[in-house]
């Protein structure tokens, strides 16, 4: 199993002529790991999916800073069908976010902008025909086979290491536990089909038998036991079936410690993709505190980064922000807890409450109504309004007694 390599040497990077494709291969071995094959794993497309399937489905919104205060605005084109009619924000959001998690980087051609000179509309390219060229500290991409230079390329990226104008790759870094998984799959596809080994051992016991004759004896045995025909031997003929199972143990082993091993390559928890969890049951108090968990450790970086990244497409102080609240989904209890609470702490009104429901303010007749069943409590006097109150009717009191 030879070492995984690049197409050219990774630096240094100013190098006249260094030329980085974005296309990966293994070889010396049966199984190619690039970017496509690497999908052939259950586990980096479980990965891929997670990663891309909630950042594509979050709300992208739009404000302005105005004064300190962040007020959301109507999101322009861009930010609706970046890539046209026929490519909307979630399906941009979602191929976006595969290449990026696979290879570190994702390409797009600027095609149209708008009057403030910012990308109006954005087409991605696939990472098999895109490349990264520097030649003497100049960088340019090539695209097919026609170069552009960098102000009519969208370029986002990540992992990325000081010098290096492009994000590592994932799927590059693990080509050997790709690579093993993939290769103990065929291995076990074939031994299954063909065999990867003698499935029997016919042997003499009385003798050594020549080459010849045993070609003869073996095309006899098969031709016997395929036609399902009897074989006739003497004392001195034993047949011994060989079993599979402790290469099956070996294999179901290192499937899945492939498994766990990539999913730490993809920075997503084993048990979000059902992988075996060698440490013992992972509980939490909801599901709610899980999410928050993946938010904060896992997904939020990468949230962050694009966010700073989308923002480029509108100008200061406009910025972009992921709606995360679509991750953070609460059971029906907590949520109701949680909207109690704020309600009785009065950082929420009814009606705001009522609205994160889909619900419409209350009407003149539910208003009524809740007064009927649940009249309104009267209003708790603080104790400086209590002290004030006692020492005006003192007074009060003293100065009837003096009168009298």
């Amino acid at each position: 199993m030879s070492l995984f390599r690049k197409y050219r040497a990774l630096g240094p990077w100013d190098t006249a002529n260094d030329a980085i494709p974005m296309r990966y291969s293994r070889s010396g071995g049966h199984v190619a790991v690039t970017n496509d094959t690497a999908l052939r794993h259950s586990a980096v497309w479980a990965c891929l999916r997670l990663r891309a399937n909630l950042v594509s489905t979050m709300p992208v919104d739009a404000y302005r800073d105005v004064g300190g205060i962040n007020i959301e605005i109507p999101k322009p084109p861009v930010l609706v069908q970046p890539g046209g009619e026929r490519v909307d924000m979630q399906e941009f959001l979602y191929s976006s976010q595969m290449d990026l998690d696979r290879a570190g980087n994702v390409f797009g051609l600027i095609t149209e902008r708008s009057g403030t000179g910012l990308p109006a509309r954005i087409d991605l390219q696939p990472l098999s025909e895109s490349t990264v060229i520097v030649r003497n500290g100049n960088l340019t991409y090539r695209f097919a086979s026609k170069e552009y230079s960098p102000a009519d390329v969208w370029h986002e990226r990540q992992y990325t290491v000081s010098g290096c104008p492009i994000g590592l790759s994932p799927v590059a870094y693990a080509a050997w536990t790709i690579g093993e998984y993939l290769s103990i799959q065929e291995f076990a596809t074939n031994w299954f089909a063909s065999g990867g080994m003698p499935k029997a051992h016919l042997r003499n016991t009385a003798k050594t038998v020549p080459f010849n004759d045993a070609v003869g004896i073996k095309a006899k045995f098969k031709s016997s036991v395929e036609n399902g025909d009897i074989w006739v031997t003497g004392n001195d003929w034993e047949y011994l079936p060989l079993q599979a199972e402790e290469q099956g143990n070996a294999w179901i082993e290192a499937k899945q410690f492939g498994i766990a091993d990539v999913a730490r390559f993809f920075d997503v928890p084993g048990d979000l993709i059902d992988a075996a969890v060698q440490s013992g049951n992972i509980t939490y108090a909801s599901i709610t505190q899980r999410n928050l968990q993946f938010l904060i450790m896992h997904l939020g970086p990468t949230l962050v980064r694009r966010e700073l990244a989308l923002s480029k497409l509108l100008p200061k102080p406009r910025f972009v922000r992921f709606n995360t609240g679509a991750l953070l989904r609460m059971d029906p209890k907590a949520k109701v807890d949680t909207l109690k609470v704020q309600i009785d702490s009065r950082t929420l009104t009814p009606t705001e409450a009522r609205a994160i429901d889909d619900r419409a303010p209350l009407t003149p007749e539910q208003a009524a109504e809740f007064e009927l069943f649940w009249p309104t409590k009267q209003v708790i006097q603080t104790s400086d309004q209590s002290n004030n109150q006692n020492t005006n009717q003192a007074n009060e009191g003293g100065s009837a007694s003096g009168d009298s």
